[in-house]
């Protein structure tokens, strides 16, 4: 394996790692310091937002700063991550993941090693997993075409909505899924609910490839559509 590679995957795996340790971290904090659920989702919603800020800030230039695999594949069917590279790319976020469980758990004095009971099934659960999904590469792809500086913050300003407007309060990426499977806390996922989130999350980030080839041409002008210069 090539260093630069190396880097790159080292990149994803500590961004990924950081991510779940943010959102299962501000979870159990929120969880211990309220029994009010809304207050504890807003206490999980903006450490989740900012940290996305931030990792994509510093480490988008290494990797790229996907830290998904649904991120990942869509950059693969787009030609900007080669695909013998995928597979370690999400290797590398998924091993991230579940270490972000177990360092979250570490610095809370619990159980490093844990199996979800929080129940997340269903129709709605599903679609609102296919939707969150779907908007986040459509903001991804958005805003790389228009506006490369601010996708850092378009994706921690889109995660912190999706968090309230969706019924699955926006897991939104395979890696983190699993990730949040192996806590029973405020932001667990029950194991065998994993390959309907995953499921949902992939056919959500195709479709938003679709619709944004469709509107995010490269080739022409953003206002008028003619072709640019």
């Amino acid at each position: 394996m090539n260093q630069d590679l190396t880097r790159r995957l080292l990149a994803e795996a500590l961004g990924t790692l950081l991510l779940v340790c943010t959102v299962v971290g501000s979870g159990i904090m929120a969880e211990t310091l309220t029994e009010d659920v809304a207050l504890a989702l807003l206490g999980n919603t903006i450490p989740t937002g900012a940290i996305l800020v931030v990792l994509i800030t510093i480490l988008g230039p290494i990797s790229g700063a996907h830290f998904n695999p649904a991120v990942s594949l869509v950059m693969a069917i787009k030609g900007n991550l080669k695909w013998v590279e995928f597979t370690p790319y999400v290797v590398a976020q998924v091993v991230g993941a579940v270490l972000g469980s177990v360092v979250a758990h570490a610095m809370f004095a619990q159980e490093l090693i844990q199996a979800s009971t929080h129940l997340r099934s269903g129709g709605p659960q599903w679609f609102a997993e296919g939707v969150a999904t779907f908007g986040l590469l459509l903001t991804i792809l958005g805003g790389v075409r228009y506006k490369v500086e601010a996708v850092a913050w378009l994706v921690g300003l889109y995660i912190t909505a999706a968090y309230w407007f969706t019924a699955s309060t926006s897991f939104a990426n395979p890696a983190v899924t699993i990730g949040r499977a192996f806590t029973d806390t405020f932001s667990g996922i029950y194991p065998a609910h994993v390959p309907g989130f995953i499921a949902a999350q992939i056919i959500g980030a195709l479709i938003g490839l679709g619709v944004g080839a469709i509107l995010f041409v490269p080739d022409r002008d953003p206002v008028s559509g003619r072709k640019a210069a």
